[in-house]
């Protein structure tokens, strides 16, 4: 006998994807796979090996590979050979049997701030949930020790109950900094802008044994202006930071600029 057409039926929980660019066997995503299991389905499609400061990687060239994998603890995960950017793009095209709710990206070992945006894998993973129509959250702890990542993991799964919970009407776009502090010396959380990174980059040059150069790019790690209302300085003052963006990289203001230069066509 069919079911009846006005039986209640049992909602299905949400399904929320989990990756990162440090890897599958980072203890990061472990950390924010046990934080997000109380919200509802979760399943891990991450990266084989690192990624880190690979940016919007996407594979076009040649065939990518999944796999299913058990990460430390027996929690069994996927696998791809491909970018954090591909993991995203795989699970939104069908290679999960649903189409998740949600795309959680981390938790990255180290701060992505102000320019970091446009290296970081984490965040290029966020951003491809979002161009799918999907809200994205890459979430980054402020240390490259080993660290704890109990407190980010906590408040990724809050801020991501609550992105469930409002449905905004357009995917949002959130990057999240946590403080690599104790939970009681955190002082709250700041929506923030993007902050101006300072880079100290260094080119290192080498050779080979049949005396060829090659390089490294190398140098101390970055820093940035602490300025009030950004991450960076909601980082320097215990806060975490919570920081909407947007895809559109529009230079707004420079519009009515170029429109006053001679840039007919044909050309003079």
């Amino acid at each position: 006998m069919g079911e009846r057409l006005d039986a209640p039926r049992e909602a299905q929980a949400p399904l929320l994807l989990v990756t990162n660019d440090d890897g599958v066997y980072a203890p990061g995503l472990l950390a924010l796979v046990h934080a997000l299991e109380p919200l509802g389905e979760v399943v891990v499609l991450a990266p084989e090996h690192n990624w880190s400061a690979a940016g919007h990687t996407k594979t076009m060239h040649k065939p990518l590979r999944v796999g299913e994998v058990t990460l430390p603890d027996g929690t069994r995960a996927l696998a791809a050979s491909g970018s954090p950017s591909d993991c995203v793009a795989l699970a939104l095209l069908g290679v999960l049997e649903r189409p998740p709710q949600l795309v959680l990206s981390g938790i990255n070992l180290g701060a992505n701030v102000g320019h970091d945006l446009t290296y970081s894998g984490t965040v290029a993973a966020a951003m491809e949930a979002v161009i799918g129509g999907v809200p994205g959250i890459a979430i980054s702890l402020d240390t490259y020790e080993p660290a704890d990542y109990t407190v980010a993991a906590r408040f990724a799964a809050h801020l991501a109950g609550q992105v469930l919970r409002e449905a905004p009407p357009q995917p949002l776009l959130l990057n999240v900094n946590v403080p690599a502090l104790p939970e009681e010396e955190i002082r709250g959380v700041r929506v923030t802008r993007l902050g101006r990174r300072i880079y100290r980059d260094a080119l290192d040059v080498r050779r080979d044994p049949r005396g060829r150069p090659y390089y490294w790019i190398g140098g101390e790690p970055p820093s940035g202006h602490a300025e009030p209302g950004t991450d960076i300085g909601a980082l320097a003052e215990g806060y975490i930071s919570v920081t909407p963006v947007r895809l559109d990289l529009t230079d707004h203001e420079q519009i009515a600029r170029l429109e006053s230069w001679a840039l007919g066509f044909p050309l003079p």
